[in-house]
């Protein structure tokens, strides 16, 4: 998920007791997020923990990954509030052709692009230093995937998903991952959008939308 001050980053006491269960260290040092499938399975890469900046567990991502079981391979990946980039990564390791990492934070991306380049993977994974909602409005390309993993409360959700509507940037057959606090109201689905899958674990509500 983004780490961005100006797209206002969630600040919680729920949220920063998650964030530090997950790292078990304060901001500034470092901490290790794992690939759990794929390729690069076990995989371990440090990045540096930081308010607003919340990896998906593995748990979420185990689940939702083997709801992407079926669609991942060749797939045309969007991490659109990228943080950390596990999800994108852990996309490209089980066979995701490519992924724009989106983030409005240099050192977030800074350490994706070390990740990408550790793993040999800079051919398939893009940096783009930029807000979600201005990256889709420049790119037209539409895309198989994209993760939707904006700061809790930052109401970000579901003007992103109507820019992805509005702009065809995801085709019949494309799915759209949305992950939310549980406590916040369900994301507006855009007309087309249906929803796949869904599940709430420890506060985190994450649903699967598939493009019609």
């Amino acid at each position: 998920m983004q780490a961005s001050a100006r797209d206002g980053a969630y600040r919680t006491t729920v949220a920063r007791s998650e964030e530090m269960a997950r790292s078990g260290k304060g901001a500034g040092k470092q901490s290790q997020l794992r690939i759990i499938g794929g390729q690069w399975r076990g995989r371990k890469l440090t990045f540096t923990p930081a308010e607003g900046l919340r990896p998906t567990s593995d748990r979420v991502r185990e689940t939702l990954f083997n709801w992407l079981a079926p669609y991942i391979h060749g797939a045309r990946c969007a991490d659109l509030f990228a943080g950390s980039g596990v999800l994108g990564l852990e996309a490209l390791s089980r066979g995701a052709s490519h992924c724009d990492f989106v983030d409005t934070s240099g050192v977030a991306l800074a350490q994706i692009g070390n990740h990408l380049a550790t793993l040999g993977a800079t051919a398939v994974g893009r940096c783009h230093p930029s807000s979600a909602l201005q990256f889709l409005q420049a790119t037209s390309e539409p895309y198989d995937l994209v993760f939707i993993d904006p700061p809790f409360s930052g109401q970000l959700v579901d003007a992103t998903c109507t820019v992805l509507a509005a702009k065809k940037l995801l085709l019949p057959g494309a799915l759209a991952y949305v992950e939310t606090a549980a406590s916040e109201p369900p994301p507006m689905a855009p007309p087309g959008w249906s929803l796949h899958r869904d599940k709430t674990t420890g506060g985190v509500a994450y649903r699967l939308f598939l493009v019609d």
